[in-house]
């Protein structure tokens, strides 16, 4: 049957997604909830901010991630001085016979699967726009020529929450694009002693490839086909709507604390992280649990609080954990059909 054939996708999906977890543990010791996050904006086609103080192995994840994909990386270490050509690449005059010129092209360290932006508030703001189009559009415009990236394509950047001197807040526009804005915490006090235990013994690990392009492309393809029932978006419609002050069904709180909220690619978000955690989970539907999980690295970096809620040391974090304890559940039907959905003709995994 189709349906149960759509129930053996999610599980075998579930199943890989334990083997690339065991993979990652060989290096990095804890932030279990932090890679879920990278490798649920990975599968909905998303990309992520990492905001942490340094040394929380944010660069670590990244490259053990690279690592245990067969996909191209690039990372890029921006810095006051790095010029947008630097990254997107530029045209040369090549000369390849004598008396004959033409522009070439030669591509930037963009033109790769997996793009580690470091430091990405440490170079202007010209620069920092270059990724517009590449994290939008997945494609790079030089002179009169538009080239596609290579696909699967994603931008993982970093930023130090704490040093502010010479760096240059990312504008709300290039937050916008970033469907995760992942807080890195330090660890629990067993993870850092192991931390402290294992990586000063001089150990060498080995990683295994556990994914190739075309299994992450499979996989982006059964997250796509998650279905999303009605109730669901009802309620991420409500929950987005009730953070912009100006909206008649915003609290309180809201529109006395909030200067604006977050707009419909907050919603997008939170359906397409949603469905990524309830595959990763195994599971063939999207609960409201989910949409909560994914709640506060979606809206984190989407609504801006005021002065009034600075003065009270409250920030974007402390208004969306107050609106998932606000905005009521939609009334929903009781359904008798519990069954998966059919899995579609053409969606075939193979891990």
């Amino acid at each position: 049957m189709a349906s149960e054939s759509y129930a053996v996708l999610l599980e075998s999906f579930r199943k890989s997604y334990q083997l690339i977890i065991a993979e990652v543990e060989k290096v990095v010791i804890g932030q279990r909830e932090v890679f879920d996050q990278i490798f649920a904006a990975i599968l909905a086609r998303g990309h992520c901010l990492l905001v942490g103080v340094p040394g929380l192995a944010k660069t670590l994840m990244v490259s053990t991630a690279a690592q245990i994909m067969t996909l191209s990386f690039k990372r890029i270490q921006f810095t006051p001085d790095l010029m947008p050509s630097d990254i997107t690449g530029t045209n040369i005059i090549d000369e390849p016979e004598r008396g004959r010129r033409e522009f070439r092209f030669v591509q930037g360290p963009v033109f790769a699967n997996i793009i580690l932006a470091d430091e990405i508030n440490r170079t202007p703001p010209k620069t920092q726009a270059a990724l517009l189009q590449a994290m939008q559009e997945r494609e790079v415009t030089v002179g009169q020529e538009t080239y596609p990236l290579p696909n699967p394509f994603f931008v993982i950047a970093t930023q130090n929450p704490i040093e502010q001197e010479g760096t240059y807040p990312l504008p709300e526009a290039q937050l916008d694009r970033f469907m995760f804005n992942i807080w890195v915490d330090y660890p629990a006090l067993k993870d850092e002693e192991r931390i402290l235990a294992e990586t000063t013994g001089g150990r060498n690990i080995e990683l295994a490839k556990v994914l190739n392009d075309r299994q992450i492309l499979n996989m982006q393809k059964l997250i796509a086909h998650v279905p999303v029932s009605d109730y669901v978006i009802q309620y991420v419609a409500r929950l987005v709507r009730a953070s912009r002050p100006s909206d008649p069904t915003a609290p309180d709180f809201v529109k006395k604390m909030v200067d604006w909220g977050a707009g419909p690619r907050a919603g997008q978000c939170l359906i397409w992280g949603a469905k990524a955690f309830a595959a990763m989970d195994g599971r063939y539907s999207v609960s409201l649990r989910d949409i909560q999980n994914a709640a506060i690295p979606v809206m984190r970096h989407r609504i801006a609080c005021n002065f009034a809620a600075q003065a009270e040391g409250i920030d974007s974090v402390a208004i969306i954990k107050r609106l998932l304890q606000t905005v009521p559940e939609p009334e929903v039907a009781k359904y008798a059909n519990s069954l998966p959905p059919e899995a579609p003709d053409d969606l075939r995994i193979e891990l």
